[in-house]
């Protein structure tokens, strides 16, 4: 099972091309984005779901589907669709990125067959931007909030961020240089689950990887929706690649697909996949 680099870059120009831009303002380009997922699931033979809820007078989506639905043992992953505004442009990197590489691991996974001990819940968000940021508006409060009823047990929760850019920078702490590089971040109460994550996508040996466990505290510990899981008991982390560390293009127009390396995108699709599949062995 491997990613295949020509389908990441078809979705992530797909998901760029719409146009207004995939904010929570412009309904209908929320809407076709939306449509798309739910085509490309279906057509892998999986199952979708709608989760609706109003925000600001009007309807958003969740898109979810799930890979042995009868298993009581789950495990989330989750990429949010939507983009910061029209200064952001097309989003590319943050988040169209991780929207392709979400669907690529729906893929690997639906051809596979593979028999886990585990199902495995895939989320698609809408409003995890602001101004809904830090709010129970975000589709992740949505989804994590609608779990609390089930009689699931959750293992865990993978929150797709901007896997799309990379670059070379210089950890302070061993002064190394990096590419090649998929940071995981979460909370200090979760700490064996972060560094589970970590050292899972470094076995097949293509990327590395470092977590990093926040304290609770932390103003900035939770930037994605991986933080609406913690309050339910959750653990949960953020995946994110080095462009997290600084991509200029974060929150811009030049967001673009140009600004891509798609064969790193490749290689953090496979060792995600890898972990997410192999939690449990």
């Amino acid at each position: 099972m491997k990613a295949n680099t020509e389908n990441l870059y078809k979705h992530v120009a797909f998901l760029t091309s719409i146009y207004p831009y995939r904010n929570y303002k412009n309904i209908e380009s929320l809407q076709k984005t939306a449509a798309y997922i739910e085509a490309k699931i279906k057509g892998l033979g999986l199952l979708t779901t709608r989760q609706q809820w109003e925000a600001k007078g009007n309807a958003y989506t969740n898109i979810i589907a799930s890979y042995q639905p009868q298993k009581t043992n789950r495990f989330i992953i989750g990429a949010h669709y939507d983009v910061y505004k029209d200064i952001a442009g097309a989003g590319a990197d943050d988040n169209a990125s991780s929207v392709a590489g979400l669907l690529e691991i729906v893929r690997l996974l639906t051809e596979s067959t593979l028999e886990l001990a585990y199902g495995i819940d895939f989320v698609f968000y809408s409003l995890e931007e602001p101004p809904f940021f830090k709010t129970k508006k975000m589709g992740s409060y949505i989804h994590a909030n609608s779990l609390t009823n089930t009689k699931k047990d959750y293992l865990g929760m993978i929150a797709l961020e901007m896997i799309g850019y990379y670059r070379e920078d210089k950890e302070s702490y061993n002064d190394s240089i990096y590419k090649n590089q998929l940071i995981v971040s979460g909370i200090k109460s979760h700490d064996s689950f972060n560094r589970k994550i970590s050292q899972l996508m470094k076995v097949n040996g293509s990327m590395d990887s470092r977590w990093i466990s926040f304290a609770e505290s932390y103003p900035n510990n939770g930037p994605s929706d991986h933080r609406n899981y913690w309050q339910f008991d959750i653990p949960a982390v953020m995946i994110i690649g080095t462009g997290g560390h600084g991509n200029p293009n974060y929150h811009k127009a030049t967001d673009t697909i140009e600004t891509l390396d798609f064969e790193i995108m490749t290689h953090a699709v496979n060792n995600i996949a890898f972990a997410l599949f192999n939690f449990l062995e």
